[in-house]
């Protein structure tokens, strides 16, 4: 079995794969790595690969964790300048954050045509990648949370994952309301500026959608598909021989 993890600077996500399949998944706040981990990191596994821009100091906790359960080497992914038939715009690679990088080479690789990447976690990010595999750059945004963290200071645990149900655009009529419709305003922006700018007379892109809020997104834009797994797919394009 192979142990796939994406660390991210809310959550943490992570599955179990036999062969393609996906036998186990979860989620947890990235804070409670320090406390506990899920008991299914601790089965027997050939590979781990993970996908972190949470910084060093929880690479090194999730370093530590795995080694006291398993004796082989945990590969972490990095952004680089070609990889999968995608080729990266910045001059310099590294300072791409890796989740993004991972969600482009499963995209492009899924499809192998011209696609757009939106990713809806704590930022929101936007990259277009060509039929050739060029990255043509992107967009990166504070995501729905952060928004409203900005504004109100909420935590982590506070209006996470968006859905339908709670998108309202009515004028708000107290400060939370207007808070949380202004974001929802922005939001319905964002998404009708994607969807206008993946089709133009000189391409077409296929749209792919992932993250928290990602369902939220792709439930906006007709023909886009939400992956949930997105970061995590890429890991085997980045790392496998």
């Amino acid at each position: 079995m192979i142990l796939e993890i994406d660390a991210g600077n809310t959550f943490v996500k992570w599955r179990l794969l036999n062969h393609l399949d996906v036998v186990k998944r979860g989620r947890f706040l990235t804070e409670q790595l320090n406390r506990s981990i899920p008991v299914e990191w601790q089965a027997p596994v050939t590979e781990i690969r993970v996908a972190s821009v949470a910084g060093k100091d929880v690479n090194q906790q999730i370093g530590s964790v795995l080694s006291g359960y398993h004796a082989i080497e945990i590969q972490f992914a990095q952004t680089t300048y070609v990889c999968a038939g995608v080729k990266n715009s910045y001059a310099q690679a590294e300072r791409m954050g890796v989740d993004r990088w991972l969600a482009m080479l499963a995209a492009y690789n899924n499809v192998k045509r011209a696609c757009c990447v939106v990713d809806c976690g704590s930022a929101i990010t936007i990259d277009f990648i060509d039929a050739a595999g060029e990255h043509q750059g992107g967009y990166i945004l504070p995501g729905l949370r952060l928004m409203k963290q900005g504004l109100l200071s909420n935590t982590a645990e506070i209006q996470v994952d968006r859905s339908m149900s709670s998108f309202d655009l009515e004028p708000g009529r107290d400060t939370s309301a207007a808070v949380d419709h202004g974001i929802n305003y922005l939001f319905l922006s964002l998404v009708e500026k994607v969807a206008r700018d993946i089709n133009t007379p000189m391409e077409s892109y296929q749209l792919f959608v992932t993250g928290g809020d990602g369902q939220l997104f792709a439930s906006l834009v007709e023909g886009a598909e939400y992956f949930s797994d997105l970061v995590l797919d890429g890991l085997a394009w980045s790392l496998s021989p």
